[in-house]
């Protein structure tokens, strides 16, 4: 596979591969899969690897960890901490960081990070309190690049004036645009790549399930607001829209959504989760798909989805 240059310098496979769902949130989970999974994604040439001391309180680094044993330099490991084992559910401060990253180099089983985000912005701690403890990581050599999670253009600013900011990771795809208005340009003014998460709308652009009702009883999205009352319908209409583009090319509706992603610049690098090879292996040929300009006009008009991406709002964007 193909490679991308996110900030300073940090080379990654083209599309990544979100390990979250291996461990939680997505219904029931298979780790022997999900070990075969990452091990197929290196064969495949996809060697960037997302993960969050969030996942499973924990479970989902130790998977990872175990996954990667014997070739942790064939992969660039990504993950954030937020504070799920602190008292304030999201913790920036230098204190917590520095306890954060001892736990999560345990659970990797390795001795440094290459990607290390703030998972969520914490209102309490000045963004440059935390980024300068992060940048504390870098110089032990904890750590190799910094990044931030769903956070402002003014955060991502005033973050990367206190050490430089590698990427940025955001909710990004077909039905969820938002950033591009001011988050997106104040990242390439910088040199801060994007790392997009939930390029497949949570499966529901590869037309993996219709209604919320087909998934799981533990699965999140049961009631998230773009799969429940009203939204849903209109969402249906707009995947369709996206099944028809992927007939004609005779493409799966996953790989039209990836490439569309993969699409919007060479500092953009989709990082889709899945627990299953299978869909790994369609995911990965998403590359090959070439998306006319007729393709892309089409796809553009879309729109965004209705309904908003999470039950409570307030943590993003700050």
């Amino acid at each position: 596979m193909e490679t991308r240059t996110l900030g300073q310098g940090l080379v990654v496979s083209a599309e990544g591969l979100g390990c979250m769902g291996m461990s939680a949130y997505y219904g029931e989970t298979d780790e022997a899969e999900s070990i075969a999974t990452i091990h197929r994604a290196l064969e495949l040439g996809i060697t960037f690897l997302d993960t969050a001391e969030l996942y499973g309180s924990g479970a989902n680094e130790e998977l990872v960890g175990r996954a990667i044993a014997g070739h942790r330099d064939e992969y660039v490991v990504a993950t954030k901490f937020m504070g799920i084992f602190s008292d304030r559910r999201v913790n920036g401060s230098p204190e917590y960081i520095r306890t954060a990253i001892e736990g999560s180099l345990r659970r990797l089983g390795t001795d440094h990070v290459d990607l290390y985000y703030q998972h969520r912005v914490d209102p309490q701690t000045p963004i440059e309190e935390t980024v300068g403890a992060m940048a504390e990581l870098v110089a032990q050599g904890k750590v190799r690049h910094l990044g931030l999670s769903e956070a402002s253009a003014e955060t991502i600013r005033r973050a990367h004036a206190v050490h430089p900011i590698t990427a940025v990771q955001s909710e990004y795809s077909l039905w969820t645009r938002e950033l591009e208005e001011d988050v997106l340009p104040t990242m390439r003014e910088l040199g801060i790549g994007l790392v997009a998460y939930s390029p497949l709308g949570r499966g529901f652009l590869a037309g993996r399930f219709d209604s919320a009702d087909e998934l799981a009883e533990d699965d999140f999205r049961r009631t998230n607001p773009r799969f429940t009352g009203d939204n849903i319908e209109r969402n249906r209409a707009l995947v369709a829209q996206v099944q028809q583009i992927a007939l004609a090319k005779g493409a799966t509706p996953a790989q039209v959504a990836l490439a569309w992603v993969l699409s919007r610049g060479e500092d953009v690098v989709p990082i889709p989760g899945t627990k299953r090879r299978t869909y790994l292996e369609q995911n990965a040929a998403a590359v090959d798909v070439a998306l006319s300009a007729s393709d892309l006009e089409a796809l553009d008009a879309i729109g965004e989805a209705a309904g908003d991406r999470y039950t409570d709002m307030s943590p993003v964007n700050r």
